[in-house]
């Protein structure tokens, strides 16, 4: 099984400068104006251009909103250096929102993107969780 993730944002070429400069993520190509690939993490990243306003018909009734949202749903980042990579997150524009938290091997930083999006900033001591 392959996976991909989207992410919703108002405007592309904002969005493509964020995800570059924050993660060191590289655009591979533009399709049809409104549909940005990232190359550069362990799955391919799409970042889809909608204007915000209500959602499409027969989806949930929650309108499509850019300003800072929770959702159970979010993405982690796996990092080399959690401080060095905080660093280039936050001069790029996104928002920290917790410290430095040690969990079950992991280091982790949590963060919202310039659209509202959580993300989380992940160094693990090992290979993966305790």
């Amino acid at each position: 099984m392959r996976m991909v993730v989207n992410i919703e944002v108002p405007e592309l070429a904002p969005a493509i400068e964020f995800y570059e400069a924050a993660l060191g993520l590289k655009l591979c190509r533009i399709i049809d104006d409104d549909v940005a690939e990232l190359a550069g993490a362990s799955s391919d990243i799409y970042l889809l251009a909608n204007a915000p306003g209500p959602a499409p018909a027969g989806s949930a009734a929650e309108a499509r909103r850019y300003s800072r949202h929770w959702t159970p749903v979010h993405i982690d980042f796996v990092v080399d250096d959690i401080a060095a990579s905080a660093d280039r997150a936050i001069k790029a524009g996104a928002c920290q929102e917790s410290e430095c938290v040690d969990w079950r091997g992991s280091k982790c930083i949590t963060f919202a993107d310039p659209f509202g999006h959580g993300f989380c900033l992940i160094e693990f001591v090992g290979d993966a969780y305790n």
